[in-house]
């Protein structure tokens, strides 16, 4: 390769080049936890290889726009640029630490390159620029893709493995505070004590597993769910005659047809139910009961859970069910937003994933679930499913369509 072209000057000018961009990496605070000089080398110069190589390759204007876009064309192998991100991960350095490497390795290939031509700019040279920042770009693209989805994995997986480790030492809270609620031989007041570890508890148990819910939707296919016959207003009273219980001061109505049977999962079912119907108690005013219709409509049920309250903002309707939202409005209430404490409507007693968590059960039954909330009507969260989901085949459900 023509050495006054960009791809031979990479080639022959290698250890330059390497030196400057090693010059540079010892720069950045933190410096690197565990890669030493021959690993960042090692990479370096796999990188500086594929662009050399890359540049003195024809490629159509499509391609260059594509490479441009960090969606250039790529082997079933692993880039040098995605080793190096996962390396750079390991060393302990931030993302904006690798972008800055990219920075530096693109000025110090031009900059060497520019004192070499000695003031030659021909055309092909102007290309050879153009055509250096594009690999770049596919490089850094692919960097920092690799790069975020360790960071995800690894976080997810630590919330997985925190939320498992955690359930044993909770059981086993629940089972004592238990135990000592029903003791008739001490006090009542260490039985109130115990009354009160065993609902914390309980609490904590279910931020736990929505946690754990969590972390199986990133990293698997989804919440499992195992389905058969049942009745779905069989479930719906039970959860409902449940939050009566713990809500004696808020009234809850229940509508539903006399028999409505289903294939679906009672326990993730239940799930979703609570979740529903406890928003709708602690965001619906008192002076109004919580609204729950359950019907059939054709081969699907529909579900509404319906309060009177403050009303969601319209244009906080599509963030309600994202994850962890709950987590960033409460930043902004406490920095004094009204609009923000007055009308997010999501979960301040959870980690706002409830709604998150509702929305994949749901959709694991193949169903939808939505919001229209309204001064008038009230907020209302509708959930569709089919009563028999795909691949059941015509099977049927003994279930009235009433």
């Amino acid at each position: 390769m023509p050495a006054h072209r960009l791809s031979g000057f990479i080639h022959n000018n290698m250890e330059p080049i390497l030196q400057a961009w090693e010059d540079f990496a010892r720069t950045i605070e933190p410096p690197a936890l565990t890669m030493d000089d021959t690993e960042l080398r090692d990479h370096a110069r796999q990188m500086l290889h594929a662009i050399s190589t890359d540049l003195a390759v024809p490629q159509s204007e499509q391609e260059r726009c594509a490479k441009s876009r960090g969606l250039g064309k790529r082997g079933v192998d692993d880039t040098a640029a995605e080793t190096h991100a996962e390396a750079r991960l390991l060393s302990g350095y931030t993302v904006v630490q690798l972008v800055s490497e990219y920075r530096a390795l693109r000025s110090s290939v031009l900059t060497l390159w520019v004192a070499a031509l000695a003031g030659e700019a021909p055309s092909t040279h102007m290309e050879d620029v153009t055509r250096f920042n594009e690999a770049i770009d596919q490089a850094l693209a692919e960097s920092v893709a690799r790069y975020e989805l360790m960071v995800k994995q690894t976080q997810n997986m630590f919330l997985a493995i925190l939320g498992h480790d955690l359930r044993n030492p909770l059981g086993t809270v629940v089972t004592g505070s238990s135990f000592l609620m029903q003791a008739l031989d001490i006090p009542p007041k260490y039985v109130l004590v115990a009354t009160r570890m065993f609902n914390s508890a309980r609490r904590m148990s279910k931020l736990i597993n929505d946690l754990l819910d969590f972390t199986r939707t990133h990293l698997g296919p989804g919440i499992p769910i195992r389905v058969r016959q049942g009745s779905l207003v069989a479930v719906c009273e039970e959860v409902v005659n449940e939050l009566r219980t713990s809500h004696p001061e808020q009234l809850i109505e229940l509508t539903t047809a006399p028999q409505l049977d289903a294939i679906f999962d009672e326990g993730r079912i239940a799930q979703v139910l609570s979740n529903l119907i406890g928003n709708a108690i602690q965001y619906g005013s008192l002076e109004t009961p919580v609204r729950v219709n359950m019907r059939a409509s054709g081969a699907d049920v529909i579900i509404d859970v319906n309060n009177h309250g403050t009303p969601v903002a319209p244009e906080k309707l599509a963030a309600v069910f994202d994850p962890m939202v709950r987590i960033a409005a409460d930043a902004h209430a406490a920095d004094g937003d009204p609009a923000v404490s007055s009308s997010n409507y999501i979960e301040r007693t959870s980690l706002g994933i409830g709604l998150y968590i509702s929305r994949q059960i749901v959709q694991a039954h193949g169903g939808t679930i939505s919001l229209v909330s309204t001064e008038a009507e009230g907020t209302t969260f509708t959930v569709t499913m089919p009563r028999l989901p795909k691949g059941f085949g015509d099977a049927g459900i003994a279930a009235s369509q009433q």
